[in-house]
């Protein structure tokens, strides 16, 4: 089943309305087309074939989507599936871990909760099914109810009490555009316990974001204090240790250091000439020890058809929100590792189907990663770097740029 690292909190503040949008549940690799050598692409139709014989014809759709904000809190979410039966469905509360009951149709095909969901919530939606054939298929998705009358949903993370990776941003995703950033920003507080000066700064209308200049202290506690119409809440969330992993796309080497030292060397394959990964800075912001991965959902076609639909991608690990992953692959073959780039976009380690064998390079990184933790891009022919609000990739940013996005005073 698919699982996610938890990110973060519900604030519910006053005087702005929540929105929605929708999105699938399916998550796929971005990609930066140019032109591609006829070796890489034999290569990589290759490996798509090798993945579609052990596709699921199961489709799998959660709605309203992946990323959904203010959410009705009776009816409007409902897992469904074609070409298959629904075998497990579970819906938590992020927050509190609590799972929310619900019944699955007669035939099968369909799920839906069985009472009134909490307003200003963060659920966790994750299904599984099957084919005619037994194959397997997944589902996730992360949406959040509306807020009460008159109030705005704010959503916090990292969560409360949580401890993560010295790339985690302190982020404020607001459910409206905030007109008046000053004042809202002037009811934020962001500090250290290492004393590094820490500085917001308003990515988009919705979305604030505070950071140090350089990543956040191993050990250290940041604390989170926001005062609102006399209302006070405080956060705090702990830094774990320091680890950094530099993928080279020219070598096809991940080097990953942690504390300081290098603790292991993985062969990897990313992103092929005509789709290359991203150069920059990127942030690990969630983690599914397994996920479906549909081209179509990131725009991927091949003669009216996804250039690829793989049900299982097991040991995934999102480093952007247009779809850029570090995850297992057990389709190509292992001479590709530490030889050639042949994925759609995403950073891949060698790895067996259903991520069973835990001495797989996929395996030992997905155990030994963390959310916030750093991955770092370098010599891949896409020569552009993640924007900072896609994903968790503030750090590409420079710092006198982030210093003059502030608003406050």
């Amino acid at each position: 089943m698919a699982t996610a690292g938890a990110l973060g909190g519900i604030l519910a503040l006053t005087a702005l309305g929540g929105t929605s949008n929708a999105a699938t549940s399916d998550n796929g690799p971005g990609a930066h087309p140019i032109p591609q050598t006829q070796t890489q692409a034999q290569a990589q139709a290759q490996a798509n074939q090798a993945a579609a014989q052990d596709a699921s014809d199961a489709r799998i759709k959660i709605t309203p989507g992946q990323g959904a904000y203010g959410v009705g809190i009776n009816g409007p979410v409902k897992v469904t599936v074609s070409n298959g039966q629904l075998t497990k469905v579970t819906m938590t509360a992020v927050a509190t871990g609590t799972e929310i009951p619900g019944t699955v149709s007669a035939d099968g095909t369909s799920w839906t909760p069985d009472g009134t969901l909490e307003r200003a919530t963060r659920y966790q939606v994750a299904a599984e099914a099957t084919d005619a054939n037994g194959r397997s298929a997944t589902g996730n998705a992360t949406i959040t109810t509306v807020s009460p009358a008159n109030d705005f949903v704010g959503h916090l993370s990292p969560e409360d009490g949580s401890t993560v990776g010295v790339g985690m941003p302190v982020t404020f995703t607001f459910g409206k555009v905030i007109s008046d950033k000053a004042a809202v920003q002037s009811e934020i507080q962001v500090s250290s316990s290492s004393g590094q000066r820490v500085v917001g700064h308003w990515l988009n209308d919705a979305r604030l974001d505070f950071r140090p200049e350089n990543y956040w202290k191993p050990g250290s506690t940041v604390t989170v204090k926001l005062t609102r119409n006399g209302v006070h809440k405080t956060v705090t969330f702990h830094i774990g240790r320091s680890q950094i992993s530099t993928v080279d796309a020219g070598t096809k080497q991940m080097t990953v250091v942690r504390d300081g030292k290098t603790i292991k060397t993985i062969p990897i394959s990313s992103g092929s000439a005509e789709h290359p990964t991203y150069n920059g800075q990127m942030v690990i912001s969630q983690k599914f020890s397994q996920t479906h991965m549909n081209g179509a959902t990131v725009g991927l076609m091949k003669d009216g058809k996804p250039a690829y639909d793989i049900d299982d991608v097991p040991h995934a690990m999102r480093l952007t929100d247009s779809g850029t992953f570090i995850h297992g692959n057990y389709w190509a073959a292992d001479s590709v590792f530490g030889k050639a780039n042949t994925s759609h976009g995403c950073v891949g380690l060698n790895d067996v189907k259903g991520g069973s064998d835990g001495r797989q390079p996929a395996a030992w990184f997905f155990d030994n990663s963390m959310i916030g933790d750093v991955v770092v891009v370098k010599n891949s022919a896409d020569r552009t770097t993640p924007a900072p609000d896609n994903g968790l990739s503030d750090w590409n940013m420079p710092w006198t740029e982030w210093v003059s996005g502030s608003s406050a005073g």
